[in-house]
């Protein structure tokens, strides 16, 4: 069986031996769209994370039995024309679950404890120059007694809303936009005008896109944070610069955007106020996720080889 990685960058050199002890592995490091067809040409299984596999590709790679996904979501994969060509699509779902939970709070709790600008002045010398034994220049508050929105109550707003709680938040589950609420869910514009902290954790869809604009902002509190750990687009981005430099909302702490990576023009990659903490998508990526990550996926391929559906989509 050959086995061909597309992305391998993305795995952070973490070690690819349980797949290479399913077959031929030849792993490059990023490849471009031009190169993804002479690449995968005797590829029986075809490693994906961000490279598009599309409808022409799959024409052109009679070999091609199973793509991988090295990701939960699926959107670099033409799923219909997979089915068409016969070919299998495998996903990996809750890896990197403990891995966007712990970037959630590092966000959060930085925010609140404005770390970032207190380390920054440390690394200035402004401790040295103070007059008494701390610094006390930005505020400092605790997520205790906070009111905390979770926006997309799947597995990892789950999670989320697990942690909060034990810092002595107080979790609500926003229903989705212009729903009527489910029993134990507030109504989305009452988890905005609510909320002091709100977590998002939805997908990126039709539904979801620009869902947090302008006009949602304007009904958070002054005060209150909003974090995005989730898809880029589903808050807008231009919206949301405007609205921290407005001091509409108090921060922001954002790991994805519309376009990735960050476009120079990005109204969130050139906003330069401290109430702003951005982040290259980092959240999913900790060692130990991307080591679950790869073991999942060689699973995946030796329940295909044994005629089992695990993490089909195709």
């Amino acid at each position: 069986m050959n086995i061909t990685v597309l992305d391998a960058a993305t795995l952070a050199n973490t070690s690819l031996d349980a797949l290479a002890q399913l077959g031929k592995l030849t792993c490059y490091d990023l490849t471009a769209q031009e190169h993804l067809v002479e690449r995968c040409q005797d590829a029986d299984v075809v490693v994906s994370n961000k490279v598009v596999i599309d409808q022409h590709a799959m024409s052109k790679l009679p070999n091609l039995k199973l793509i991988c996904v090295a990701a939960t979501g699926t959107n670099n994969i033409d799923l219909g024309a997979a089915k068409e060509h016969g070919i299998a699509v495998t996903n990996v779902a809750g890896y990197s679950t403990p891995s966007v939970v712990q970037h959630t709070f590092t966000l959060i709790t930085n925010l609140l404890g404005n770390t970032h600008r207190y380390i920054n002045d440390c690394q200035q010398g402004l401790w040295q120059q103070s007059p008494m034994f701390c610094r006390l220049d930005y505020s400092f508050n605790e997520i205790a007694g906070k009111t905390l929105a979770i926006v997309g109550y799947g597995s990892l707003g789950k999670a989320v809303a697990d942690v909060a709680r034990a810092f002595g938040a107080n979790v609500i589950i926003s229903e989705r936009k212009d729903q009527t609420p489910r029993e134990g869910r507030v109504s989305f514009n009452d988890a905005l005008t609510t909320a002091d902290i709100i977590s998002v954790h939805c997908p990126l869809t039709d539904e979801t896109r620009n869902q947090i604009a302008a006009a949602e902002l304007s009904m958070m509190k002054p005060s209150a944070i909003i974090i995005n750990t989730a898809r880029g687009g589903i808050i807008n981005e231009a919206d949301l610069a405007d609205a921290l430099a407005n001091n509409v909302i108090a921060g922001a702490g954002v790991d994805v955007l519309s376009k990735e990576p960050a476009e120079q023009e990005n109204p969130l990659a050139q906003y330069k106020g401290a109430n702003l903490l951005l982040t290259p998508h980092i959240a999913w990526a900790s060692q130990e996720s991307i080591v679950r990550l790869v073991n999942e996926i060689a699973l995946n391929i030796q329940a295909f080889n044994q005629g089992e559906m695990r993490n089909r989509l195709v």
